[in-house]
């Protein structure tokens, strides 16, 4: 793996020099623009609207509307917005890791000590993972400020980036309803329903059956044949009502 960011982490006064790696990687398939008449690929060019001539990398620059004209940016300007933060993963408290709400999490990076066996990296682990604690942290990452969290993952630390709690919408223009009335019967079946189908998480469990289905159907039209696609067939029930509903997801399971 490559390393796409290389800093520290800091905690108190103790700073770890790491490297960042990607932690995922997209299972979905790469397909290309094709024009329809004769398959040939669709290339998208950098144009300026004025002249329409394609612009060469070299000479793009970055702008920010600001009245009716651009300021120009440039890297340099980019750090010095926070330049305390370009190369290094603050660490301001320790929450519980339970607190905070999955719509939050984007996406996770593993990280690497510059040194082998850093007893620093070490106790940091460790600690986090013993008191089920994780830092709350902010970095720069590609001229963007990130929110993120430092937790343990099996031997190794790892930095999930989480959004802001501006980025997340209200919920108060659904309409969801709040005066909804549940009987105890209805919740206790609910409950039963939930423990029943409930088990220990399991990612590996788990595939990308459509990304598998479509790969099978591309190799198959490749050979000139059309592949066998399962079709599901809608689940009917027998009542309208939410406890006969309940009642019958439970017989379901246990046949």
């Amino acid at each position: 793996m490559r390393s796409i960011w290389k800093g520290s982490i800091g905690f108190g006064l103790v700073n770890i020099p790491v490297k960042l790696f990607s932690a995922v990687q997209t299972s979905s398939l790469d397909f290309d623009m094709l024009d329809s008449r004769d398959h040939s690929r669709i290339r998208f060019q950098r144009v300026n609207e004025q002249t329409h001539k394609e612009v060469p990398y070299d000479k793009i620059v970055k702008g920010y509307k600001l009245d009716d004209d651009y300021v120009i940016m440039d890297d340099s300007d980019f750090e010095d917005a926070a330049p305390e933060k370009s190369r290094i993963i603050t660490i301001e408290s320790f929450v519980d890791i339970a607190d905070v709400n999955p719509m939050f999490y984007e996406t996770s990076y593993y990280t690497e000590p510059d040194t082998k066996n850093n007893k620093a990296y070490a106790l940091l682990l460790q600690a986090l993972a013993k008191s089920k604690k994780a830092g709350l942290a902010r970095f720069v990452l590609r001229s963007t400020e990130s929110l993120c969290i430092v937790h343990p993952v099996d031997n190794v630390l790892v930095v999930t980036r989480i959004r802001f709690g501006q980025q997340i919408r209200s919920t108060e223009d659904l309409k969801v309803g709040d005066k909804v009335t549940i009987s105890k019967k209805e919740l206790d079946m609910g409950l039963t329903l939930i423990e029943q189908y409930a088990e220990k998480f399991d990612v590996s469990k788990f595939k990308d059956d459509y990304t598998e289905s479509l790969l099978n159907i591309i190799k198959a039209k490749a050979k000139g044949k059309r592949a066998k696609v399962k079709k599901l067939t809608p689940k009917k029930t027998g009542s309208d009502d939410l406890y006969d509903q309940l009642m019958a997801s439970l017989t379901k399971k246990g046949a």
